[in-house]
């Protein structure tokens, strides 16, 4: 009974491991399997590497959303908008205010 317990106590006692995916694998996960995009070549990643990249390069919010309709799959004004920001908020964060910046006055 005494074992029995300190092994009680022993698993009671250990902290519970905790921690976040990295971020192409969160992103990689929520639009592949959460959300069931179709995107180019298959590469969900790629596709938001390329959006950081044109956020970066100050393309306006307007036309990532018409690329962005016009390359993923379901391409409507929702599914658009959920790639965009997604990508920009989980793989490239430090850009968040460059894509709000550019999203002021938006109207689809």
């Amino acid at each position: 009974m005494a074992a029995f317990l300190a092994a009680v106590t022993a698993i009671s006692a250990a902290p519970v491991a905790s921690a976040v995916p990295a971020p192409e694998v969160e992103y990689t996960y929520n639009v592949i399997v959460r959300r069931h995009f179709d995107f180019p070549n298959n590469d969900a990643l790629g596709y938001g590497w390329g959006l950081c990249d044109k956020v970066g390069k100050g393309v306006p919010y307007a036309q990532l959303m018409a690329d962005t309709k016009r390359d993923v799959f379901p391409n409507d004004e929702q599914a658009a908008n959920y790639v965009v920001s997604y990508a920009i908020g989980i793989l490239c964060p430090a850009q968040i205010w460059q894509l709000r910046n550019s999203a002021a006055g938006y109207r689809p």
